[in-house]
């Protein structure tokens, strides 16, 4: 049984040289500014490089799609290049990486939405949950509901996300 965890396995066109598959980790270690992901996450990431597959850390998808301080984002040039180092480090040492891409919705705090906007959800239904902010753990803000409108705008969100990855 044990050997079957370490013959290779292929996932759509990924060839894994074994079936142990990483899971997505938080790290909150990504700059806060930039959404950027740095150092730490090329080691990190590259000193795990030996499971057949690697999912990353939720990266959000736009700036609205944030609800953790310090997490990563994947919709800049600045944040693709910086995940290119990730990847191409973790390639090197010859892993498979592929990116969990993320929108929070309600499950964010104002401190962390552009302008300090209400985040977007479903509905206006408020999280029963905390956050991670610059303050530490706090109540999830209000969110306002996401209208039909904007709808195609978060599906264009995570379009232009995955063309970035």
């Amino acid at each position: 049984m044990t050997e079957a965890l370490f013959t290779p396995l292929t996932v759509g066109a990924i060839e894994a040289r074994n079936r142990v598959v990483m899971a997505p980790l938080t790290r909150n270690r990504a700059d806060n500014d930039s959404d950027e992901v740095g150092e730490l996450h090329i080691d990190y990431y590259t000193q795990r490089a030996g499971a057949g597959i690697i999912i990353t850390e939720a990266t959000q998808i736009s700036p609205e799609g944030k609800g953790y301080l310090a997490t990563p984002g994947i919709y800049t040039d600045g944040q693709a290049a910086a995940w290119k180092k990730v990847t191409d480090a973790v390639h090197k040492a010859g892993g498979k990486i592929v990116v969990q891409l993320w929108h929070v919705g309600r499950i964010s705090h104002t401190s962390l939405q552009p302008d300090g906007q209400a985040p977007v959800a479903p509905s206006a239904i408020t999280a029963n949950m905390k956050t991670f902010t610059a303050k530490g753990f706090e109540q999830t803000s209000d969110p306002r509901a996401l209208n039909t409108e904007e709808i195609s705008r978060v599906v264009q969100d995570y379009v232009h996300a995955t063309k970035m990855a």
